[in-house]
């Protein structure tokens, strides 16, 4: 195009012409036979570039780079989840469902051979203060959160294989995410309930020498007379401290799970076992690692104190005449309290006030 051709263009199309001619100067020209490039392999984890070593190191659990704050997402394979998930849905599911249904068919079998524990004697007609509103308060504010708590954490154990085929699937879909959302939020409640627990029955609960007498003649359950007793008898002083302690594991595992990746609970434990005891618990584990253990544990725990909690339930209701009233109204029949618990009613009397002449 001639200059003056140009110049007489019309503005627009003479800013258009200057451009293209512009562009085409600056842009390189591509090459004709180039192939695309392949992404080049992470040089952190490939000393020598090969794919057998890319996978090799991906699956020993190597971290790549990443620009998310999240560090984790750089660990493309955890290699140890397999053998987690193998074993949570096999050997660890079968051996909590025969745990639970062994201490079911014990407790039935109990009362099929003893029967309900009755008043002997009978009802004498009177009652004695058992546990105060405060107490009574602590116990079924634990008692009531722990079933909750129970009931929705073998859904997610069990749910799908049992509960599942009965209900279809929105149904369960429906149930288990309401049952999520009731055991994060009545797990605090549970927590405040064996802190309360802990304080006000504390000082009853340390073992003595009438505990060893009792647990000789099997709490008189099984005949032969009941043994002496004060408040808490040996055998409620083994619900209690279950409780406590393994409800204190299940809360700091529960907080774990709840808040993942906030911080450790097992690494320091076992570090702690392992200079105290002389073990070889594998230390400096992967925040992953901390929270397939953590789930784990906390089923595991859980398990243990159910099955405990069905023989306390049924000792508490069904298995022992006058027990329920204890929790229920707090005042029990007097001569069920002298049956059970002879030297904690000889306490009570000593205490009380001479009656006025």
């Amino acid at each position: 195009m001639r200059p003056s051709a140009l110049r007489s263009a019309p503005p627009l199309l003479a800013a258009f012409l200057v451009f293209a001619l512009l562009f085409g100067v600056a842009r390189p020209a591509p090459a004709q036979t180039t192939a695309p490039a392949e992404p080049a392999a992470p040089t952190n984890l490939l000393p020598e570039g090969s794919r057998s070593d890319l996978w090799r190191a991906i699956r020993q659990g190597d971290q790549g780079y990443v620009a998310a704050p999240n560090m984790l997402g750089g660990q493309l394979i955890q290699s140890e989840g397999e053998v987690w998930r193998s074993l949570r849905l096999g050997a660890y599911k079968q051996w909590a469902g025969w745990i639970l249904l062994g201490m079911l068919g014990l407790v039935a079998l109990f009362f099929a051979l003893r029967g309900r524990v009755p008043i002997e004697g009978g009802p004498a007609g009177r009652t004695i203060e058992r546990f105060n509103g405060l107490e009574r308060f602590a116990h079924w504010l634990t008692a009531v959160t722990f079933i909750v708590l129970a009931l929705t954490g073998l859904n997610l154990m069990f749910g799908r294989t049992f509960l599942l085929p009965l209900v279809g699937r929105e149904v369960f879909a429906a149930l288990t995410q309401w049952g999520k959302l009731l055991h994060n939020y009545l797990a605090f409640g549970f927590m405040v309930g064996i802190a309360l627990m802990f304080v006000l029955w504390v000082r009853y609960n340390i073992p003595n020498r009438y505990d060893v007498v009792w647990i000789l003649k099997g709490g008189g359950l099984l005949g032969g007379g009941h043994p002496p007793a004060k408040r808490f008898n040996a055998g409620q002083k083994f619900i209690f401290w279950s409780v406590i302690l393994l409800g204190t594991s299940l809360s700091l595992s529960g907080l774990q799970l709840l808040f993942p990746f906030t911080f450790s609970f097992f690494d320091p434990t076992f570090a702690f076992l392992n200079s105290v005891f002389g073990t070889s618990l594998p230390t400096g584990l992967s925040p992953m690692a901390e929270q397939q253990l953590a789930t784990l544990w906390h089923g595991f725990v859980s398990v243990i104190l159910i099955a405990i909690i069905i023989g306390h339930i049924y000792i508490g209701s069904l298995g022992m005449e006058g027990a329920f009233a204890a929790m229920g109204s707090g005042r029990v029949d007097y001569n069920w309290a002298r049956q059970h618990h002879d030297l904690w009613v000889e306490e009570v009397e000593r205490r009380a006030p001479a009656p006025a002449e």
